[in-house]
């Protein structure tokens, strides 16, 4: 009896540990759901119901009647137009960010920085300003009467004429959505251990060697976030085609923007924006291929 009572008591002694425990682990998922409420209602009230209004209308007709006519408008030698200038506009900004960040990026990392928040602020830094003023004040710039040709004027120049052409939306777009390219690739680098580097070098690799098949290799969670991050809304972009490109040159995004705005065709805009969307799922496909730790994302 002297044997089994210690026992017993420290039985009762570790159920009384593992209820309060399970107690403690409820309280606190009741907790979290309690914080998680208001996210939820904002994700709900912003993302969830737009986007099934967007579906019902791409899928219905005026009458309320299931239709792909909608979708296939995109065939349409306007639309395809456009959405093929916005394919092509897009990989071409999307692959100047990513041949000016990824160096930046590696500078940065060289720097060994230890408050990586500093890095973010400068990157950040223009983004302070209003999306469209930052736009505005390329169109100042780039306009026959603007900085860069009163400059070439000064020196005796021949004026450039890029306002209004593809070259400056382009330009546009590379330098709104550049910092959707510094910061996940400079995340991504800045966790790569300098010993594997170094164990590279050790090993006989040469610089370029090194950055091929280590460093590069090691960072593209950080490349795959990054063009995701530009791409999507360089494709879908509206307002920078319309302030750099004027009338003459048309997007897909401006397409979608005129039936919502100006012909109130909402099941014509919601269908070629589903369009769109299969286009950006394609592109959250490679993130969860290529990131599945969304490494290059938690920079923010």
């Amino acid at each position: 009896m002297s044997n089994e009572n210690p026992l017993r008591n420290e039985i009762v002694t570790e159920e009384k540990k593992t209820k309060k425990k399970k107690d403690s682990a409820s309280t606190l998922g009741k907790s979290k759901t309690l914080l998680a409420t208001p996210y939820g209602l904002w994700m709900a009230a912003f993302i969830i119901i737009p986007l099934i209004l967007v579906l019902y209308y791409g899928l219905t007709d005026g009458n309320g009647n299931f239709t792909l006519d909608n979708l296939s408008l995109i065939a349409n030698p306007i639309n395809r137009k456009a959405l093929w200038l916005s394919l092509k506009l897009s990989l071409i900004s999307t692959a100047i960010c990513l041949l000016l960040a990824y160096p930046l990026a590696l500078v940065l990392k060289s720097m060994k920085l230890k408050d990586n928040s500093f890095i973010v602020m400068v990157v950040i830094l223009p983004m302070w300003m209003n999306f469209l003023l930052r736009t505005i004040a390329w169109q100042n710039i780039l306009e026959k009467n603007g900085v860069i040709n009163t400059i070439l004027e000064a020196l005796h120049l021949p004026a450039l004429n890029i306002i209004n052409t593809p070259t400056a939306i382009v330009l546009g777009m590379v330098y709104n959505f550049l910092p959707f390219m510094i910061l996940p690739i400079y995340n991504t680098l800045a966790k790569i251990d300098d010993n594997v580097i170094n164990a590279a070098r050790d090993l006989g690799a040469n610089g370029w060697v090194t950055f091929k098949r280590v460093i590069f290799p090691l960072s593209m969670p950080g490349v795959i976030s990054g063009i995701t991050m530009v791409f999507v809304p360089s494709l879908t972009t509206f307002a920078i085609s319309t302030i750099l490109g004027g009338s003459k040159i048309v997007l897909i995004g401006n397409i979608i923007e005129q039936q919502f705005q100006k012909l109130g065709n909402w099941n014509t805009g919601s269908g070629l924006s589903i369009v769109l969307m299969i286009f950006i799922l394609v592109s959250m496909t490679l993130v969860a291929k290529y990131d599945k730790d969304s490494e290059g994302t938690n920079a923010w």
